[in-house]
């Protein structure tokens, strides 16, 4: 199987049947990870055990008014998998720039944060931005609201927010690793120039294409442990990736030292910069028995639950697939029908993106769900 941008390979069906799995894992595991950790973002460990007990949180908890609810990691990274979508169908009109395409996504996000609801005469906005329960706050973070705050995009010469390292933009990049027919130098630049659309410190936007490389080796099969190696020779020859390289190391070193622990977690840092969410999520996975074991591990820490419980969800649910996720967190997850839908529609396009549009001729449906204006 190859295809450069998803374009005119052959995909066996089994290689169909794997992949979708694959998305579908990247897209629900991310989704359970981050519920787990939403009720629980701004706490310390020790509160944490007060309120659930010494083993943690081991279930959702309510979080903007129900369990399983999702915070602005899982809105955005569905509006990469939009954006990446988009890029692909307007591809046909001679159009091709990924990352215009994927910051028009994030702006619609970015509606989604201050309007009351879908504004349904924007009919090029699509089908995701016309999904009502997006439409909520989740705390998002400043950067991603200050750098979508007009229509500018921020680019690597001249990023939105120079000095922001948060993890803002990390835990949406995993839908970049994706793009399994893309080379993996293509899908690490991809992800760096759409995380410097709102997080411009060379930390914040790196960490954020070493985390698109290590999901690209696990979509196309390969363990998770290849996968970060992959990265960290990528990183190599970019100005700026000490401070990721280093925090990727620890999490290896960590793997190393004994049994996992929250002790163990917290001594990689609180997940609140790009480069310490990325080490925690990585290792979290790296050590995790299975997926359960890994978010649990992955959540109960003193910093930023949801974003480092998504960043190891997509890892392990892209690794083992959707059928390796917990059921009984499956079927409470807020979103999970519209998670699906744009799994599957990802999927599709990937792997049949030429039946659906083309010169000769496109599907109106799929047009309507991803318009090329």
């Amino acid at each position: 199987m190859s295809a450069a941008g998803g374009g005119a390979a052959i995909w066996g069906r089994a290689e169909q049947q794997d992949f979708r799995s694959r998305v579908r894992g990247c897209l629900l595991g991310g989704a359970i990870g981050d519920a787990l950790g939403a009720g629980i973002e701004f706490d310390s460990l020790d509160a944490i055990r007060a309120a659930h007990g010494q083993e943690g949180v081991t279930d959702f908890v309510p979080a903007f008014g129900r369990r399983g609810a999702v915070t602005d990691d899982t809105q955005m990274t569905l509006f990469t998998v939009d954006g990446l979508i988009r890029a692909q169908v307007r591809r046909d009109t001679g159009a091709w720039h990924p990352p215009t395409d994927v910051h028009r996504a994030y702006l619609r996000w970015a509606a989604t944060q201050h309007d009351w609801g879908p504004d349904e005469r924007k009919t090029h906005d699509g089908w995701l931005a016309r999904e009502e329960w997006l439409y909520s706050r989740r705390a998002p973070g400043r950067a991603c609201l200050s750098g979508l705050g007009d229509e500018v995009m921020g680019t690597v010469e001249a990023p939105k927010n120079p000095d922001s390292k948060g993890c803002g933009a990390v835990m949406r990049s995993a839908p970049f690793g994706l793009l399994v027919g893309w080379e993996p130098q293509l899908v690490f630049q991809l992800a760096v120039e759409c995380a410097a659309q709102t997080h411009g410190h060379p930390t914040g936007y790196l960490a954020a294409g070493a985390f698109a490389v290590i999901s690209h080796s696990l979509a196309r099969g390969e363990d998770l442990d290849s996968a970060v190696q992959k990265a960290l020779a990528h990183l190599a020859t970019r100005p700026g990736h000490e401070e990721t390289t280093e925090a990727l190391k620890r999490a290896l070193g960590a793997v190393r030292q004994g049994m996992p622990t929250p002790a163990r977690v917290e001594s990689l840092g609180e997940g609140w910069t790009a480069e310490e969410a990325l080490s925690i999520g990585v290792y979290c996975a790296l050590v995790a028995e299975d997926i359960r074991h890994g978010l649990l591990l992955a959540v109960n820490h003193s910093g930023d639950s949801d974003s480092t419980g998504a960043i190891c969800g997509n890892l392990l649910g892209t690794l083992h697939g959707e059928t390796a996720l917990p059921p009984d967190w499956l079927v409470e997850l807020e979103g999970r029908a519209t998670i699906l839908q744009l799994a599957d529609d990802f999927a599709m396009e990937m792997t049949q993106g030429p039946a659906l549009h083309g010169p000769a001729g496109s599907s109106p449906g799929w047009l309507t769900r991803y318009p090329r204006a």
